[in-house]
C-alpha cells in the first residue's frame, strides 16, 4: 500500500448494523475538521468483504456485534488478506465481552462509543492510525533485520548461480504456461530479479512489489486479480508491467527466513489449483537448495587457507 498524497482523503469503511447510527457517524466523520475522510458504509461482514475486495480502503471501523458474525471475524479476514490495513473496533461492546486474544497486531485501537464526544475521538484516531501506517509504503516482517542479514549470506552474484536460476525460471514459465516467471530477492528497499523469463525486469522499488507481501506468508500468496485488490489496484507500475495476476512462494533459508520469492505472473486474471501451488513450492525448494549448496561451498572455499609460496624455490 502506498502512502497517500496529502491532498487525497482517507478512505474509510464503516461497518455497523444500526442504520441511523451508521449514517450519523459517517456524516459526522466526513465533515470533521480532524480528518479528511471519504466514508463508505455497510452493515455486514459479507458486504464489507465485497467492498474491501473491490475498493482501496485505508481504514476499517467496525462495530463488534454484526448480523453475520463478530467484528473481529472481519478483522481476522483482513489479517489474512490485507494485513497492512488500519483497523478500529468502535463499539458498544465492553472489552469483557470481546475475544481480546483475537486482536493480534491488526486491530490498532479499541474505542467505546459511550465515551463523551466519541465521534470526535474516532476522527482523531482514524487520522493518527492511518498517518502512522502511511509512514511506510509496505509491511515489514518482524524478522526484517535477520532477513536482511541472511540476504548478505546469499550474494547470488558471488555464488555464480545465475545460469541455474535462469534454467529454473525457464522451466517454471513453461510448466505453468504463464507470461512471466521470476525469482526475486527482496532487499531493504527494492526487489532484485535473479532471473526473469518472459520479461527483462531487473529490479523494482519494494513499495511497488507484491513479493514484499509474500514475505509475510508461511506458504504462498495468490492474487487472482491484481486490479481488484485494494493493496495493489493503485500501484501504477504493476499496471504498466501488465501484471494482472500473481502467484508466489517465499524463498526461505533453512532457519525459515524469507529472502525473496519464486513467482508466476500472467497478463490476465488467473487462479491456481492446490496441485499447481504444490508444484511451485517444489520449484522454490529446489532453488533454495541450489542457493544453499553454493553458499556452503563458498564458505568452505573461504575457510581453506591459501598455500604460502614465499619459501618455494
Amino acid at each position: 500500500m502506498r502512502p497517500m498524497p496529502d491532498a487525497d482523503p482517507v478512505s474509510v469503511l464503516y461497518v455497523d448494523p444500526d442504520d441511523d447510527a451508521r449514517l450519523e457517524t459517517a456524516t459526522d466523520l466526513e465533515v470533521s475538521p480532524l480528518v479528511d475522510a471519504s466514508v463508505e458504509t455497510c452493515a455486514t461482514i459479507d458486504e464489507a468483504v465485497d467492498i474491501l475486495e473491490s475498493t482501496a480502503i485505508d481504514c476499517l471501523v467496525t462495530e463488534h456485534d454484526l448480523p453475520d458474525g463478530a467484528g473481529l471475524e472481519l478483522v481476522e479476514w483482513i489479517r489474512d488478506n490485507q494485513p497492512d490495513l488500519s483497523c478500529i473496533l468502535y463499539t458498544n461492546a465492553t472489552p469483557d465481552a470481546i475475544r481480546t486474544a483475537a486482536f493480534g497486531s491488526v486491530v490498532v485501537e479499541y474505542l467505546p462509543k459511550e465515551i463523551p464526544d466519541s465521534v470526535t475521538a474516532l476522527a482523531r484516531l482514524i487520522s493518527n492510525v492511518v498517518s502512522q501506517r502511511s509512514q511506510l509504503a509496505y509491511p515489514i516482517p518482524e524478522t526484517e533485520d535477520e532477513r536482511l542479514a541472511a540476504i548478505e549470506r546469499y550474494d547470488v552474484t558471488d555464488l555464480e548461480a545465475a545460469e541455474t536460476v535462469d534454467r529454473l525460471s525457464d522451466l517454471v514459465a513453461s510448466h505453468f504456461d504463464v507470461a512471466v516467471a521470476f525469482a526475486g530477492i527482496v532487499d531493504a528497499h527494492e526487489e532484485r530479479f535473479l532471473a526473469c523469463k518472459g520479461a527483462d525486469w531487473e529490479q523494482l522499488d519494494r513499495e511497488d512489489t507484491i513479493c514484499t507481501y509474500t514475505l509475510l506468508e508461511d506458504d504462498h500468496m495468490i492474487v487472482e486479480n491484481v486490479q481488484s485488490d485494494g493493496r495493489f489496484a493503485d500501484v501504477d507500475v504493476l499496471e504498466e508491467l501488465d501484471i494482472r495476476s500473481y502467484a508466489g512462494v517465499p524463498l526461505k533459508t533453512p532457519d525459515g527466513l524469507p529472502i525473496g520469492a519464486l513467482c508466476l505472473i500472467h497478463d490476465e486474471p488467473r487462479s491456481y489449483t492446490d496441485s499447481e501451488i504444490e508444484d511451485l513450492r517444489k520449484f522454490a525448494d529446489e532453488l533454495m537448495e541450489q542457493l544453499e549448496l553454493r553458499r556452503r561451498l563458498r564458505e568452505t572455499e573461504r575457510a581453506v587457507p591459501k598455500p604460502d609460496h614465499q619459501g618455494a624455490r
